[in-house]
């Protein structure tokens, strides 16, 4: 067991040099992409053409097979930005701060995504594209929480102190986080209650759950993906005044 963690704690220090992470990285790129497209196109061909059709809603239920996982998505990396942001403010690692600004549009992405088609699934069975349901609405500031750090990384151009403020401002905004979350058991709403939860099984049939599971992996995967290639580009862009960088494109 102490062997483990000692490995485990290696690791997390090596991946926190940035040499070490991009020659790392080269690695896994591809086999993230990979596996990314392999359970996705699974998860939605079983989930858009093969479950069953839900006896209230119809087949327009099955736009949760995007929607729940952006939905998933958009919070769960809030939350890994926010404690990329606690590393940063307290151990100062560099690549924390780098990993915060690759994050923070591929997050907003997700939570747009979440929004968009949360729209759309609405119109039928809500009868209107918008309501200002407290899931909606809490949701909706996520959205601009991202742009908001977005926009205050764009505006510093001290690359460390972006890093620093950005870190902080990440931290202060996780509160949004339980609230999107008891949005459904604190206020009465008009959405759902979630799809996922640790404390209860679903209450969709296996039919209809698996194919979801197989959405949210393949969603999680994308995201690995995506953060592993703007990480590399951030890493260069920031280090390319050292020789390592300058030996990687010479050979």
């Amino acid at each position: 067991m102490i062997r483990v963690w000692n490995v485990t704690k290696r690791w997390f220090i090596e991946m926190g040099s940035p040499p070490l992470f991009y020659r790392w990285s080269s690695k896994i790129t591809s086999w993230l992409g990979i596996l990314a497209i392999i359970f996705l196109s699974v998860g939605l061909f079983w989930g858009l053409l093969i479950a069953p059709t839900d006896y209230k809603q119809g087949d327009v239920y099955r736009i949760l097979y995007v929607h729940v996982p952006s939905a998933i998505l958009g919070q769960s990396i809030f939350m890994f930005m926010a404690a990329c942001g606690l590393i940063n403010v307290v151990w100062r690692a560099k690549i924390s701060g780098m990993m915060l600004k690759s994050a923070a549009p591929i997050g907003m992405s997700f939570t747009l995504i979440a929004l968009v088609t949360g729209s759309v699934w609405g119109k039928p069975t809500w009868g209107t594209w918008w309501v200002w349901d407290a899931r909606l609405t809490s949701t909706l500031i996520l959205l601009f929480i991202y742009a908001a750090l977005i926009g205050l990384y764009s505006s510093i151009e001290d690359k460390t102190k972006a890093d620093r403020a950005v870190s902080i401002l990440s931290i202060v905004g996780l509160a949004i986080i339980p609230v999107i979350k008891k949005s459904v058991d604190w206020w009465q709403t008009l959405h759902q209650p979630s799809t996922f939860t640790l404390t209860s099984s679903p209450s969709m049939s296996p039919e209809m759950y698996q194919p979801l599971l197989l959405c949210v992996i393949g969603f999680y995967l994308i995201f690995a993906f995506a953060l592993t290639l703007n990480l590399r580009n951030e890493v260069i862009d920031r280090e390319r005044s050292k020789n390592w960088v300058k030996q990687i494109f010479v050979n």
